[in-house]
């Protein structure tokens, strides 16, 4: 992190450039690589005015705050450029974020099987314990899947619960 402070009609008093170092100490946790900061700090009339620019890898943003006290300026233009950055960094975040999701959106062109060529696609939809089609029903509709496989109590056969192109629910039981 280089620094380089610029004063303007004001003396720049080690307090001031303390301060501006312990901020800028701060703001290593939101910039993960190496900066450049510069600071300009300007008095006209009875207005203290603070310039931060901060120059890094892939940017730069710049802050600027006018107040009646240098302090209050440099507070100001601090906490300004903290926040600009947690939204960016929050930006690129999201944007990483959802170009994932997108990669992982887009799926393979459906290829035609040939004629006489069937695939088979695995499916974990089965119910392990045995239930009655009355727990099953609410199984179904709570996990909200098109099919469910189920073990029927008190026996060792097995039914299904299949969504209907209607809305209903169909029961194939074998006999």
């Amino acid at each position: 992190m280089n620094v380089h402070f610029t004063a303007r009609q004001t003396a720049l008093t080690p307090e001031v450039k303390d301060y501006a170092q312990k901020r800028l100490e701060r703001l290593k946790k939101l910039i993960p690589f190496p900066f450049d900061a510069d600071i300009i700090l300007s008095v006209e009339k009875n207005r203290s005015k603070a310039e931060v620019h901060i120059k890094a890898k892939g940017g730069g943003t710049v802050v600027v705050e006018e107040t009646q006290d240098m302090f209050h300026s440099l507070d100001q233009a601090f906490d300004s450029l903290e926040k600009k950055l947690r939204k960016e960094k929050e930006k690129y975040r999201e944007r990483k974020r959802r170009g994932g999701r997108e990669r992982k959106g887009f799926a393979p062109p459906p290829v035609e099987p040939e004629e006489g060529e069937l695939r088979v696609f695995r499916s974990p939809l089965y119910a392990v314990k045995p239930m009655t089609v009355d727990e099953a029903l609410i199984q179904f509709e709570a996990k909200n899947k098109e099919v469910l496989v189920f073990r029927k109590e008190g026996s060792e056969t097995w039914a299904v619960l299949f969504r209907r192109k209607d809305g209903h629910v169909g029961l194939v039981e074998p006999e």
